[in-house]
This record gives structure tokens, C-alpha cells and sequence, in this order.
């Protein structure tokens, strides 16, 4: 099936849970997506929403104990990645699936060499000989934009900046070029230059090689030219899924508007207080009855303290957590016409090139 529509990755009610003295954290509990070939999906939501938690889940790198896969199913290619033997997934991490994980600062060994780094991946996955291996690591050093790549491949991580660690992650989880590559947080700690040329980056890289891409961030502002698709979740859920477009011109959920009142928008008023959701995350293992985002919702009533909300399908591409989506949803679009075009600063972002996106235009 996969094949025929072109799915790369298919996720089914996966179910991650922790088990602490607290209680039972449900940190991923019944998230559903799919990615196709060539699509960058972004996953947002604040500190402790899940966003992690299920991206490590789909390779497998939850710590056991204390942190358990529970249910789910996640197809890549068509494969069950949860039926494979550990020998197997270690044939598919790295090579097939790379990941650049969230802290480059403390994603390397310290006590070894970049280019060592760099080569151990090619050896392992491609069979390179050492003098291979060596060139394969200068030329994506050089492919990342590390200046003096040769020279560089041979200093230790404390010799690199935070902007050049993250791009020796990166050059490292594209060195066997993956399907698929699972970004989380890339920009994080990171000046805002140095940002918009990681970024810059992995979008030139998808291009030229047809990677498909899942990008972990907080900031809704950094997927904006980023994505296809975006999945946004809270407290281990998915609250709203759409394109990103869609996303932004309508947001279908509270919890988006909030995140999306939440962006410095450049046509507000000097001295404009910036908008903060109201309250904190809720404690996972101990979620109130009903919605879990009804504490903090501008929105919520009785039933929303009481029943949990619907997942409502507001168009084809277009699903909500609520119990008043379509109101939310209708009053957003209503909103949208009568902006200004100056107003629209998240509408005019500029999309990402793959054919997905083209499609969706």
C-alpha cells in the first residue's frame, strides 16, 4: 500500500508511556500520522507535549526501563518497524532513518575527532574502507558548508562553535543518505543567523536529494517556509493536523491560535505586550477529566471540563481536537478575510520546494 501512494511512513495510535514514581506518564498517547515521499512534515507544540518522545519512539530509542512502548504500529517503506529484531533496526538507523538530535552540544564524543565520527557511520552502513570512509566524511563536511572541511575533520567537537557542531550532526545523518531524516530542534540554542542558514540548509539538502523530512520545533515561525504539513500536540496528543497553509490561514484548535498569537508579528505597535498562552503544560500523569488544554482555554466550557473532545475532520486535509472546532475554525477564516495584507505575515511565508507542496498550491 505504501508503495501505491506513495506513504513513506504510516503511524498508527502509538502509545508511549513512562513509568515514575509520580505514576504513569502517558508522553505519547494515541498519535496517528503519515508522511509521504519527498514531504517535510513539522511537529509543534510546546516544551513536553510529546513531540520527541514520538520520534524516538518510531526508531526505537526509548530507554527501557523507565519508558515503554505500550501500542501502535509504525510502517516504513511497508515495514513493521515494532516487529523488526534490534539487529535489524540497527540496519535501519543511520542509514534509512538518521536523525540529528536536539542538542549538538552534547550529541558528539568529546574524546574523539570529528572525521572518526563521521567515518564509523559509513563503515558500518556502506562498507567503506577506512581511506573511503575519510573522504566520504571531507566531502560532507564540505556539502554542510564547514569551511577548510580537510583540515576541520581533524579537530575535536570543543574546537567547533555551536553553528558547526550542528552542521557536522547534520553531515553525519546525511552521510548515507536516508529516506528519511527526523530533525529535532536543529536550531535550538542557536543565533537567529545561524538558524536561517541550518534551515537554509536542510532545505537545499531535501532538494537535491529527496530526502523526506520530520522537523521537531516549538516555533510554528520556523516551519512556516518549511513544511507541507504540520501536527500540532499537546500533553502526548495530537491537537490539530493540516496543511500548512491550511494551518496557518485557519487554525481549527485554541491551542494553535494560541502558539500563533505567540509569534512576534512585525505589524503590531511598538511596545505591543506579547501574547503568552495563560498557565503551564499539564503534569502527564495526572491529566484533568475532559480536554486536557480546557485549564488554559480562552474557550473552554462545562462539557469541555467534562468530555473529551472529538477529533473533528474540518475539511479533507483538516482534523481538530475540540469540541468547537468548526467554530473555531469558521471564526479564523472569518478573521483571515478581514486582515490586512500587511497583517499577514505567517500567510506570506515562503513554502517549501517539493512536489507535495506544489500539489497542494
Amino acid at each position: 500500500m505504501s508503495e501505491e501512494n506513495g506513504t513513506l511512513l504510516s503511524v498508527r495510535e502509538l502509545r508511549t508511556y513512562f513509568e515514575t514514581e509520580d505514576g504513569t506518564v502517558k508522553a505519547v498517547d494515541g498519535v496517528s500520522f503519515e508522511l509521504k515521499r519527498g514531504e517535510t512534515l513539522g511537529i509543534v507544540g510546546e516544551s513536553g507535549s510529546g513531540k520527541s518522545v514520538t520520534n524516538l519512539s518510531l526508531l526505537r530509542l526509548v530507554p527501557q526501563p523507565p519508558g515503554r512502548i505500550v501500542s501502535g504500529e509504525v510502517l516504513f517503506n511497508g515495514e513493521d518497524i515494532f516487529a523488526l529484531s534490534e539487529g535489524e533496526m540497527r540496519k535501519i538507523r543511520g542509514k534509512r532513518i538518521a536523525m540529528i538530535f536536539q542538542d549538538p552540544m552534547t550529541s558528539l564524543n568529546p574524546f574523539m575527532r570529528i572525521s572518526k565520527q563521521l567515518m564509523e557511520i559509513t563503515q558500518l552502513h556502506l562498507g567503506h574502507t577506512r581511506a573511503q570512509a575519510y573522504e566520504r566524511a571531507v566531502e560532507m563536511l564540505e556539502t554542510v558548508g564547514m569551511p577548510d572541511a580537510r583540515t576541520r575533520a581533524r579537530s575535536y567537537p570543543h574546537e567547533f562553535s555551536g553553528g558547526m557542531r550542528q552542521r557536522v550532526m547534520i553531515a553525519m545523518a546525511l552521510s548515507c543518505e536516508p529516506e528519511l531524516l527526523i530533525a529535532d530542534e536543529p536550531t535550538t540554542a542557536l543565533d537567529v543567523t545561524i538558524q536561517a542558514q541550518i534551515l537554509e540548509l536542510i532545505k537545499e539538502l531535501k532538494r537535491k536529494t529527496g530526502t523526506s523530512v520530520i522537523l521537531i520545533t516549538h516555533d510554528l515561525g520556523v516551519v512556516a517556509g518549511m513544511t507541507d504539513h504540520i501536527i500540532v500536540m499537546y500533553a502526548g496528543k495530537v491537537f490539530e493536523q493540516a496543511t500548512t497553509r491550511e494551518l496557518f490561514a485557519c487554525p481549527g484548535n485554541p491551542y494553535t491560535k494560541g502558539l500563533l498569537r505567540s509569534v512576534p508579528d512585525p505589524s503590531h505597535e511598538e511596545g505591543t505586550e506579547l501574547y503568552q498562552i495563560p498557565g503551564l503544560p499539564p503534569d502527564v500523569a495526572r491529566l484533568p477529566p475532559g480536554c486536557p488544554f480546557a485549564p488554559r482555554c480562552e474557550r473552554a466550557e462545562e462539557i469541555c471540563r467534562r468530555e473529551y473532545p472529538p477529533f473533528v475532520q474540518l475539511n479533507h486535509d483538516h482534523h481538530s481536537l475540540c469540541h468547537f472546532a468548526r467554530e473555531v475554525y469558521d471564526k479564523s477564516c472569518h478573521e483571515r478575510e478581514s486582515r490586512k495584507p500587511a497583517q499577514e505575515f505567517t500567510l506570506n511565508a515562503p513554502q517549501s520546494d517539493s512536489p507535495a507542496t506544489e500539489q497542494n498550491q
